[in-house]
């Protein structure tokens, strides 16, 4: 596990690191309530689909474990929890690792055996069924995440290995590792992977305007890693992919998703949809790695999905620490400035979809998953259950 963590937890106590103040100083913030992770999502001082979902999963298990629940029967301790949960649900809702995450806790709530139990017996085991689930959310993310990077690496050099020893480089968007998950990524994951196998030859990030999560998050893993990276803008892109054309030494293009739906469209965040068309074009491999708890099989196509979006200051202004005479940063201090009139109209998605046609390979920690001869994607062999409970049915 890399010595990066966005998440700090022990049964009560709850840290979260606070990315906005990356990759200049590292903070944490005690969270003890709903209405602290609720804050800690929307201003994006947590991001990443998996890191979101588990925040606000342990978030109110510390509630519940430090007494904040005060109902007495069964169904007002599940309606209790029921209704704190969907209250977090709504900090970030294209995200579906949040909802999925919320589906479980209460399904397993409701399967506490509290038959013929007191009160205060049948209170005390859904609360424990709650605890326990939650903290099972954690662990499983980052058995996921190694999962996805060791099949997301073998699957890249199967598609590049035309001799030993063959290196590929890679091209992520946004941030997609420790500090958007459990511990070691998704999408960076595999860059990981690559590195920690000999495989890498070397990684580009994009900046990822307007929130900057490459330039400031994924390039301060890559430095802290020790992994060969490079920081390019957004806009440059096509111009990299065409330089390394002849030679072929941009493998693939590697990102994670906000939400994968069942044919195969994926959510993630804006700029994807742009680097899969170019990927395309330059006969670039496009990789999504998506571990399964970001599949919503119920949305049958990407226009199903909610697109949010952001406040209009992300595009017109922009703060950071700052640069003094002599060069050095100073994180103490911090300045807000505009880069744009303040009068002029803003549209701000913060994702985009990228139609399954431009998809190369989705990467879970069941494996990879390949387009049928339709051209859509089949997650049946990688979530059987969820399949038959959700498809089969319909």
């Amino acid at each position: 596990m890399s010595g990066l963590q966005a998440i700090r937890y022990s049964r009560g106590k709850l840290e979260v690191l606070d990315q906005l103040r990356l990759p200049h100083e590292e903070h944490y913030d005690v969270v003890s309530t709903s209405e602290e992770a609720f804050d800690c999502i929307r201003s994006m001082r947590v991001r990443g689909a998996p890191a979101i979902a588990i925040v606000a999963a342990l978030a109110h298990s510390v509630e519940l474990h430090n007494g904040r629940c005060s109902a007495d029967t069964a169904q007002e301790v599940i309606s209790h929890i029921d209704s704190r949960l969907d209250y977090l649900k709504a900090s970030r809702p294209t995200a579906v690792d949040l909802s999925n995450a919320i589906t479980l806790l209460k399904t397993a709530i409701r399967a506490a055996r509290v038959e013929g139990l007191a009160h205060p017996e049948a209170r005390e085991t859904i609360l424990n069924a709650y605890i326990q689930a939650a903290e099972a959310i954690l662990e499983k993310d980052l058995y996921n995440n190694t999962q996805i990077g060791t099949y997301g690496a073998n699957w890249l050099q199967e598609q590049y290995n035309a001799r030993p020893g063959h290196k590929i480089s890679v091209l992520t968007h946004c941030n997609t590792g420790s500090l958007a998950t459990s511990g070691h990524g998704t999408a960076l994951g595999i860059i990981r992977t690559l590195h920690q196998e000999g495989l890498l030859q070397h990684a580009y990030c994009t900046e990822t305007r307007p929130y900057n999560q490459g330039s400031r998050l994924t390039s301060f893993e890559l430095v802290f890693e020790r992994i060969p990276a490079t920081l390019i803008t957004d806009s440059m892109v096509g111009a990299l992919f065409s330089q390394h054309r002849e030679r072929q030494s941009i493998g693939a293009v590697v990102v994670g998703a906000d939400r994968v739906v069942r044919n195969g469209d994926t959510a993630n965040k804006i700029g994807t949809y742009t680097l899969a068309v170019l990927a395309r074009y330059h006969g670039i491999k496009f990789v999504v790695a998506a571990p399964t708890t970001s599949i919503d099989l119920e949305t049958k196509t990407g226009a199903g999905i909610k697109i949010e979006e952001r406040r209009r200051e992300e595009m017109t202004q922009i703060s950071g620490a700052v640069v003094n005479s002599d060069g050095t940063v100073d994180p103490r201090r911090t300045e807000r400035v505009a880069i744009a009139d303040q009068r002029i109209g803003v549209w701000n998605p913060a994702f985009d979809v990228t139609p399954h046609a431009l998809i190369d390979a989705i990467v879970t920690e069941n494996g990879v998953v390949l387009k049928r001869a339709d051209g859509e994607f089949n997650f049946k062999e990688v979530m059987p259950e969820r399949w038959a409970q959700v498809v089969g049915r319909q």
